[in-house]
């Protein structure tokens, strides 16, 4: 049973998530290859596919490190079968970049649990968001969440709420360098960047439609269950678990206000709901439907090709 067999964190588990990861990589982009296959286009790819794979094992130290859900795998193997079913993510390879960059961000902000190295810790975090935006604009959003974090962790001295300004300068500072020397108009690099849609038709697809219908469906059943699990976690680790809900209802602002939809946005959901869900599996005491749940997820995505 695929529930037992993940259900204890295990160093071939890691072997069989990069497997599956590669295989919905190369079928994913399969389809874009128009032109013919040469040594510099699979060098690219290669290093496409390593940062998907960095970014799930950023993902899982984050969440083994501050002990967001038990010992087990389902976290992981959640997170890259979201991929498989929305595997517009893996076409855009800025969006990748960004979700990577957020992630190491989130890894920081999730950290000032301890209490220790704050500044150092929000500094980095706002860093990696700004890198994240440069990719993917919208990425700013999760900007509010050091904020949110600052609050959530009772940290008041206000010299903690300026290193995040310091930060996002240093980015800009450097953008503008770059710009500036490749001689690219900053006005016109600045206009670009402020977009949004509330355009839906793009989405109006059956394999978009079903994926992300089932992502957010199980997504919002499995919060239920993780806002009660909250109350019986130890009182330092809960502003931690709510970090991870605000996280969720950002990457939804970004999916509803994105100016370009075609189902890669959803990628900034990857994480935290993956978190959410695994938090779910590990209270379902009925095997059979814990069954049921992760087979739903992994036959989704096939039975989308047939779409």
């Amino acid at each position: 049973m695929i529930s037992n067999f993940f259900s204890k964190s295990k160093p071939i588990h890691y072997i069989v998530v990069s497997i599956i990861l590669l295989v919905v990589f190369v079928l994913s982009k399969l389809n874009t290859f128009s032109e013919g296959i040469d040594i510099y286009l699979i060098s690219k790819q290669t290093g496409l596919f390593l940062v998907c794979l960095f970014s799930v094992f950023v993902f899982d130290f984050l969440v083994t490190r501050n002990s967001l859900t038990k010992k087990n795998s389902y976290n992981i193997v959640l997170y890259v079968l979201f991929f498989a079913m929305l595997p517009q993510a893996i076409l855009n390879s800025e969006i990748i970049f960004a979700n990577l960059f957020v992630l190491l961000a989130l890894r920081r902000l999730i950290s000032l649990r301890t209490q220790k190295d704050i500044k150092k810790k929000l500094f980095d975090a706002s860093f990696w968001i700004a890198v994240a935006t440069l990719f993917y604009f919208w990425s700013w959003v999760f900007f509010a969440l050091i904020f949110i974090a600052l609050l959530t962790y009772g940290i008041t001295d206000i010299k903690n709420y300026i290193i995040p300004l310091i930060g996002i300068a240093t980015v800009g500072v450097i953008t503008i360098c770059y710009l500036i020397i490749f001689n690219v108009d900053i006005l016109d690099f600045a206009h670009s960047l402020f977009d949004y849609s509330l355009d839906y038709t793009t989405l109006n697809s059956k394999q978009v439609i079903v994926a992300s219908t089932l992502l957010l469906s199980f997504g919002l059943w499995a919060l239920f269950y993780y806002i009660k699990n909250i109350k019986s976690q130890m009182k330092s680790y809960r502003p931690s678990f709510k970090l991870i809900i605000i996280t969720a209802v950002l990457a939804l602002l970004i999916v509803v206000f994105a100016p370009s939809k075609n189902g890669s946005e959803f990628i900034f959901l990857f994480a935290p709901l993956s978190i959410i869900m695994t938090n779910y599996l590990e209270v379902i005491s009925e095997n059979w439907f814990k069954e049921t749940l992760l087979w739903t997820i992994i036959l989704t995505p096939i039975a989308l090709l047939m779409l």
